[in-house]
């Protein structure tokens, strides 16, 4: 049986995810030259922010992970 912790995570986490998706679709329309002027630049600029805090979240997710493992240095077999 699953705890609550982990229903509460799995509950708001999937939300969380979809409305990303969600808004990741939501931009992709943009890309529609005949509703949307733009440049190379901007595409640019836009997806390097995405890309920073992907990788910012990304690693406060690895950081809270790896508290838990206080061994040390180890090789992976």
């Amino acid at each position: 049986m699953a705890s609550k912790r982990r229903e509460r995570f799995e509950k708001v986490a999937s939300n969380r995810v979809q409305k990303v998706i969600d808004y990741l679709n939501l931009l992709g329309n943009c890309a529609n030259k005949n509703n949307y002027e733009y440049s190379q630049k901007d595409v640019d600029l836009m997806f390097k922010e995405i890309s920073r805090t992907l990788k910012e979240t990304r690693i406060l997710y690895d950081k809270e992970l790896n508290k838990t493992n206080k061994g040390g240095f180890r090789f992976e077999k």
